[in-house]
């Protein structure tokens, strides 16, 4: 599905990005994993870099000294990574507030433009932005969290213009919550009003990997080519 396809994946050393850039190497692709700490995937088509996401002259060197130069052309760009504190908005450190931002969305306008620059040309190349249904829903306590996710979809939506005729498609897949340890990090208290979120859902359970990876290869798809600046959620969210 994916033979010869280069692939970043933000993230990738655990959860939701570490079976995503699974998946694109079972099926054939050249896979880049891109996070702060150390690529916990061994295998030859695997390549991992660490670099600071949050931190836009860390990823222009990580690009500058590794990825251009071992990579003539990126296909596809999956921008998972995502740092998460769920807490009242006066009490929230101002520390937080700023990883959020710096990661999630500044990171994502970072790597989204440098990616970009392997992309143009004749070839279709996708960038898949993994959003949340935070961004919807607007839940109590994740204030920044949802502005970050809701960024990234405008982020992806301007783009996708800006990029259109370099043959390239910009699309957003908000997830609801899956079993990760972003999840487990989270209070008893929040992980409760977590749980009465799903509850309310269209389809009342929480994403499998499955789901996810079903969404990104849609948007992979070489058939995707005429679908752009969309955000698809799961769950029956709207």
């Amino acid at each position: 599905m994916y033979n010869n396809k280069n692939i970043i994946v933000t993230g990738a050393s655990r959860g939701v990005g570490f079976e995503i850039a699974r998946h694109f190497i079972r099926h054939g692709a050249n896979v880049v994993g891109l996070s702060r700490g150390s690529g916990n995937i061994r295998d030859n088509n695997y390549k991992h870099y660490s670099v600071d996401l949050g931190d836009p002259d860390s990823i222009v060197s990580c690009f500058k000294n590794h990825i251009n130069k071992d990579f003539k052309r990126i296909d596809i760009l999956i921008n998972n990574a995502a740092v998460m504190t769920s807490q009242f908005s006066m009490i929230m450190p101002i520390k937080n507030v700023v990883d959020m931002l710096n990661v999630n969305l500044l990171g994502v306008f970072m790597v989204s433009r440098e990616t970009a620059k392997l992309m143009r040309g004749k070839e279709p190349s996708r960038i898949i932005n993994i959003g949340s249904m935070a961004s919807c829903i607007e839940p109590i306590g994740d204030s920044i969290y949802a502005a970050t996710k809701s960024g990234i979809t405008t982020l992806a939506n301007v783009m996708a213009k800006e990029f259109s005729t370099l043959n390239i498609t910009c699309n957003t897949l908000a997830i609801t919550a899956i079993e990760t340890d972003m999840l487990k990090s989270h209070s008893a208290n929040a992980q409760v009003k977590i749980k009465e979120i799903i509850n309310n859902l269209p389809i009342p359970r929480i994403s499998k990997i499955d789901d996810i990876l079903n969404v990104i290869d849609f948007f992979s798809s070489d058939r995707s080519s005429y679908i752009t600046a969309q955000t698809i959620y799961l769950g029956g969210i709207n």
